[in-house]
């Protein structure tokens, strides 16, 4: 699939800043074989004092951005035409979950997509008794490590409700399981908490959704804004398989990769330091358009 994708993203300050830097994470991702960005403008304002572009530890595209002198509003633009394919289908047999153990403990790297990293404790996940109940009751009867993968990623969407006043970006993820209700970025989390909780290696991928459904086919939930959902490790084979937990959809073409992370701390889209105070509003309009190649 070939696309043309836009974003427009605000910051208002109620006081205006004195100066901010700002980290950036809103370029397309290079996947080879998956996702290439064939041409990219990213634009800022007010005009930044200093920018620069490298790849932060997990491989993602990020730009630090220094703003010097007074402004009441940080606006973020970003304009990409990419190439979309669907992940390939591996034929491989599906690990088992008995012996997922043994296949992480043959690994021996710590490379930035070793699932070592992915395990356990990070910021701002923190599997427990609960999401390991849930997992466990929502798991029952599959075998193979990607099974329960899917079964927990639809539990969560059965389970949940997408409720965008519900939480902001600072809800812990026990607060949106404990109410049921939460938007993508809550989906993703909780099920990283479960995949986790029954030793499966998981992280957060931030990106893009397309906006323009397929004829006959429902408008995606999260398609107005930077999206969010899960990859899992699932044995030396299959590698990482991605789920989105949101609207029960095994990731394909119409999901667009930014960045992966251990979770939301590692890929939010803007994050940093300014001279201000008070409080301060934002707004996010992305478009994801697929372009038709006669």
């Amino acid at each position: 699939m070939l696309y043309d994708l836009s974003l427009v993203f605000d910051y208002e300050y109620q006081t205006p800043a004195g100066s901010s830097r700002h980290m950036l994470r809103v370029l397309p991702r290079d996947i080879p074989g998956v996702q290439r960005a064939i041409a990219t403008e990213l634009l800022v304002s007010p005009q930044p004092a200093e920018i620069s572009a490298f790849r932060d530890f997990f491989g993602n595209k990020a730009n630090d951005v220094f703003v010097r002198g007074e402004h009441s509003v940080f606006r973020i633009t970003m304009r990409s035409r990419l190439e979309r394919t669907s992940p390939n289908a591996t034929q491989a047999d599906g690990l088992e979950l008995d012996r997922l153990p043994d296949a992480l403990g043959a690994i021996h790297s710590l490379t930035p997509d070793a699932p070592h990293h992915f395990l356990g404790r990070s910021r701002l996940i923190r599997p427990s008794r609960q999401t390991r109940t849930f997992a466990q009751d929502a798991m029952a009867g599959a075998v193979t490590v990607t099974e329960v993968v899917h079964r927990i990623g639809f539990a969560i969407h059965s389970a949940m409700t997408f409720d965008p006043k519900a939480t902001d970006v600072d809800t812990a993820h026990e607060d949106a399981f404990h109410a049921r209700r939460g938007v993508c970025q809550d989906f993703s989390h909780i099920m990283i908490a479960c995949l986790r909780s029954v030793g499966i290696p998981a992280g957060y991928v931030s990106g893009y959704l397309r906006t323009i459904p397929p004829p006959g086919a429902q408008k995606l939930t999260g398609a107005d804004a930077m999206h969010a959902w899960v990859r899992a490790w699932c044995g030396p084979q299959q590698g990482w398989v991605e789920y989105d937990p949101t609207n029960a959809l095994h990731i394909g073409d119409q999901h667009v990769v930014v960045a992966y992370g251990r979770d939301y701390s590692d890929v939010s889209p803007s994050k940093g330091m300014l001279r201000t105070f008070g409080s301060h509003l934002s707004s996010q309009a992305v478009d994801l358009v697929e372009l038709q190649v006669s």
